[in-house]
């Protein structure tokens, strides 16, 4: 079965932004990697932002393969961990985490970003959220977590992880790991004990 040209085009630009989640996704750039012409893309997406928008939204609800917290073996808070070392496992370490981490500021930080860059950058910011929200709807729906505001719960955690991503970037050591493994564990426990939480 042959792919129709709206798929090839989504399945690009996927591509694209699970090889450099900040890539800009440019008409030109992801009509070339589908092998389509740029009319073509512009039929079925008139603008970047509809591309991008389209992209996520079709990112949303496709499940992880081996997603960690479907592993009822492990306890809630092991499961989370394993989630969130999926999230640090994508950017790696050392230079692969310093190239990371210098696209990041070569897009958003060193110079004011476009519009464009920002809808992308809030685009993918969502679909974190999104992504972390569906672990822990399932922790909730088993009982681990008490009902509360999961978007609050899903940013708190995706800021712990920033930060580790920030830190796999700059020198360090073995211990660093040990560290990091702890940190997940104390963000995790965190949010499945929300007595922690009341202000």
């Amino acid at each position: 079965m042959t792919r129709s040209t709206r798929d090839k085009i989504l399945i690009a630009a996927a591509t694209m932004l699970g090889e450099d989640p900040t890539a800009k996704l440019s008409v030109r750039a992801v009509a070339a990697r589908a092998g389509v012409s740029t009319g073509s893309l512009r039929h079925f997406f008139p603008t970047q932002r509809a591309l991008i928008d389209t992209v996520i939204a079709g990112i949303y609800d496709v499940d992880l393969p081996d997603d960690p917290i479907q592993d009822r073996t492990r306890t809630p808070t092991e499961r989370l961990v394993a989630c969130l070392k999926l999230l640090l496992s994508q950017v790696g370490t050392g230079e692969q985490a310093r190239e990371h981490w210098r696209a990041q500021h070569d897009a958003y930080v060193a110079s004011p970003p476009s519009e464009d860059a920002t809808h992308a950058f809030l685009a993918l910011e969502r679909l974190a959220v999104h992504r972390v929200e569906k672990w822990l709807t399932t922790l909730r729906d088993e009982g681990a977590l008490a009902p509360a505001e999961l978007e609050h719960h899903a940013r708190f955690l995706l800021t712990v992880v920033s930060g580790l991503l920030t830190e796999r970037a700059l020198p360090g050591d073995l211990p660093r790991l040990k560290f990091e493994a702890r940190t997940l564990a104390t963000a995790a426990s965190a949010v499945l004990q929300p007595e922690c939480f009341h202000t």
